[in-house]
């Protein structure tokens, strides 16, 4: 059985979809026959890579709600991280551009270090506060799971690097109709939108291995 993963790494759904995912397959009798492939999907494509805003004042910006609104919805949102085990620093947060770390993501995929990183990527985002569009600290995060530091610098560097396996993702999305993040794709039968709670997915993996 495979499972594609189409998500970003600042995707705040993304990264408790993953955990109720991986807590439904601890419940599925054929764990040990899965395999998981993350897939690059940008939210935004043109965003910058810092702006110095947080989380609060992106998200009263974006939907027209005030500091104090955000920071319930951001909350609120936290609350159900915390439910899975997660933790989300929404006041040192640092919302930026994901394009680069989708390419390291791609080479990673190369090396067998994909689950690792895409892992390592997600919780230095929302836990640690990282900025994860930054060469340096993608290098450090690579390595930090066994990859090659020069190796991942160099293509990091080399804008061109991996830039046709992040579009390919992309495309291969809009072709399946996939407008959002998370999305979850079972041998491209069964299809899970968004980050449902670890029954839906434990049901999907249960109906696709009949």
């Amino acid at each position: 059985m495979k499972i594609e993963i189409w998500s970003d790494y600042v995707c705040p759904f993304c990264y408790i979809g993953k955990r109720r995912l991986e807590s439904a397959l601890e419940q599925f009798a054929h764990q040990n026959e899965v395999v998981i492939e993350y897939r690059s999907f940008e939210l935004n494509p043109q965003a910058s890579m810092y702006s110095g805003k947080n989380m609060h004042q992106m998200l009263s910006e974006k939907y027209g709600m005030s500091i104090e609104q955000a920071k319930k919805a951001n909350a609120e949102l936290g609350q159900q991280a915390a439910m899975m085990g997660l933790v989300y620093n929404f006041d040192q947060m640092k919302p930026t551009n994901t394009f680069d770390a989708h390419r390291l993501t791609q080479y990673a995929k190369s090396v067998g270090k994909d689950k690792d990183l895409s892992e390592k990527l997600f919780y230095s985002y929302y836990t640690d506060s990282k900025l994860i569009s930054d060469h340096d600290t993608l290098a450090d995060i690579a390595e930090s799971v066994g990859m090659n530091r020069d190796e991942s610098m160099a293509i990091l560097r080399d804008s061109s690097k991996y830039a046709n396996d992040v579009r390919s993702d992309e495309a291969t999305a809009k072709q399946l109709g996939i407008t959002g993040a998370p999305f979850f794709v079972i041998d491209r039968k069964y299809a899970i939108s968004g980050a449902q709670p670890i029954e839906v997915f434990l049901s999907a993996l249960n109906q696709a291995s009949q």
